[in-house]
């Protein structure tokens, strides 16, 4: 991937946190760091210029402190914030984004223009809670593959490769029948999730032969694909997913499982898609 690392800020501490991952990202894979912010017109109305100069000064102020060699560049934009940022994404690298600004519900994981602009970005997308603590040295990838999880896999490969981390590639499959008289089909039902475990063990295959330098290790949960995501989470430093896995309708912008992740998983969470060529 080439291009720049861009961060929106909105003087948030969930942007400040998206500053931070984005900095140390820059650091790790050598790119250059680019922060902007979005000084929407009712702002401007109201003389709130200053206090746009005064989010992205921090953020780059910031950045200095995390990543004082990395290449770095801020730029007050202006529109509206969500296409603002899409409109970034499509030179970017990634786009990294805190998971709610000031507008919304306090209670809610992830704000509406964090979820929209994963939805319609050109590229990934990283969504950072908070300040990421406690280093695991795993990233985690859920992979079924289908084409976007390809996208995943490489993206979540690039990311294991420059923090000499171990890559956890996780597949959930959930039983097809769930009701009283499931007992019946038993024996069925383990034999098709033997066979689906056997093949998504085969898929990983290719994946270590092509990248012998990455620790790469598989695991197949009998669950939801959103639940087995959200365990391994809990010792992970990324969770990486495609767009839309094999499940769901071809149309949807965002699959449910790249969906339930931004919602219920609290590390930093990368919805990566593939680039129009």
């Amino acid at each position: 991937m080439t291009g720049q690392i861009v961060v929106g800020v909105d003087g948030s501490a969930s942007a400040a946190a998206a500053v931070e991952w984005a900095a140390d990202d820059a650091r790790r894979r050598g790119k250059a760091l680019r922060i902007v912010h979005v000084c929407e017109q009712w702002v401007r109305n109201v003389g709130g210029t200053e206090y746009c100069l005064g989010a992205l000064e921090a953020a780059s102020d910031r950045a200095h402190e995390v990543a004082p060699d990395v290449e770095l560049s801020t730029e007050i934009l202006s529109g509206n914030v969500i296409d603002a940022l899409v409109g970034e994404s499509v030179t970017a690298d990634s786009l990294v984004l805190g998971s709610r600004g000031f507008g919304g519900f306090a209670g809610m994981l992830l704000g509406s223009v964090s979820r929209s602009v994963a939805a319609h970005a050109a590229g990934p997308v990283i969504i950072v809670r908070g300040p990421t603590g406690e280093r695991h040295g795993r990233i985690v990838v859920g992979y079924d593959g289908s084409q976007p999880s390809n996208v995943a896999m490489e993206y979540a490969i690039d990311q294991a490769r420059a923090r000499d981390a171990e890559l956890q590639v996780i597949y959930g499959w959930q039983l097809p029948i769930s009701s009283p008289y499931a007992a019946a089909y038993g024996s069925l039902l383990d034999k098709a999730y033997q066979q689906e475990v056997h093949a998504a063990r085969e898929r990983v295959v290719p994946w270590r032969e092509k990248y012998p330098d990455v620790r790469i290790v598989d695991e197949q949960m009998c669950e939801h694909p959103v639940s087995a995501l959200r365990k391994a989470a809990e010792a992970a430093d990324l969770v990486v997913v495609g767009t839309r896995g094999l499940g769901g309708f071809a149309s949807a912008v965002l699959g449910s499982v790249s969906h339930g992740v931004l919602h219920h998983v609290t590390c930093p969470v990368a919805v990566v898609r593939a680039r129009q060529t």
